[in-house]
């Protein structure tokens, strides 16, 4: 790490301990982080709990490619409204945090075109750096686990669509970051698994999926199923590409979730 990214982890951390004194409890505040001569929009939200000097688990929440944009809000659309729930306050008390993919750019550097059939065909190629919005999505996830109310053993990441392909991208580059992964209508290449197939991930996608076909998924789910038995695989068999809906309902989703911790 160079000297101008740790400066900006140190400021970024000791600044980010002073907005959480006044920051609203219980609902997603806006937020900017700076490094790197850029900026990163995200929302994060405390819980309702939140006490000075406590340790919180952190959930990272990637959009997809419908709430890209600058506005710091469209990435809210599919899953804010269920950390805001009292139910997940009360029995899930933890640090989310939602950042905003820019227009024009994507989590990953995927590919995808039709085949003569008109069925997608994606490629997932990984260049040696992720894009401007991903390499600072890291750096903030950094400066948080660096901080002192961040459990740095229960770090999770979530992810939809252009957000699930990312999450698996995610856990590609920095498999030491995150204790488990829900991954809902994405997918990547499976020979890729090597870096994470130690991270358990909850799959979950609609059997009639025809802008991520399952497949993908599946894919990928096979080859870590070998070597991480805590990893599931949910298929919604009458659902499109809006599988969410679903996943998101799950009872136990954040249960699962936080069942896992880093040793």
């Amino acid at each position: 790490m160079g000297e101008l990214m740790r400066s900006a982890i140190l400021c970024f951390a000791f600044w980010l301990g002073a907005q959480w004194a006044w920051a609203q409890k219980g609902a997603f505040e806006k937020q900017v982080y700076y490094a790197q001569g850029d900026s990163l929009l995200y929302q994060i939200l405390l819980p309702n709990d939140f006490q000075e000097g406590k340790k919180y688990p952190l959930i990272l929440f990637l959009h997809g490619a419908g709430e890209r944009g600058d506005d710091n809000e469209k990435q809210l659309k599919l899953g804010g409204s269920l950390f805001e729930s009292d139910s997940v306050q009360q029995d899930y008390p933890a640090i989310i945090v939602f950042p905003q993919c820019p227009e024009g750019t994507m989590w990953t550097a995927r590919q995808k075109q039709k085949d003569r059939k008109g069925d997608w065909r994606f490629n997932f190629p990984v260049p040696e750096h992720p894009p401007k919005p991903s390499e600072m999505v890291n750096a903030l996830v950094d400066s948080l686990r660096s901080g002192t109310q961040v459990d740095p053993s229960r770090v999770y990441i979530m992810g939809i669509s252009m957000g699930g392909i990312g999450t698996l991208e995610f856990l590609h580059r920095w498999p030491e970051k995150y204790a488990a992964a829900a991954v809902i209508c994405g997918g990547h290449n499976p020979q890729l698994t090597g870096n994470y197939h130690q991270v358990p991930i909850w799959f979950f996608h609609g059997g009639k999926d025809d802008v991520v076909p399952p497949a993908f998924s599946k894919a990928v789910f096979k080859r870590i199923k070998r070597k991480n038995k805590a990893s599931r695989y949910t298929l919604y068999p009458e659902a499109n590409h809006n599988s969410w809906d679903d996943a998101l309902a799950e009872p136990q989703l954040l249960n699962w979730l936080f069942q896992f911790k880093h040793l």
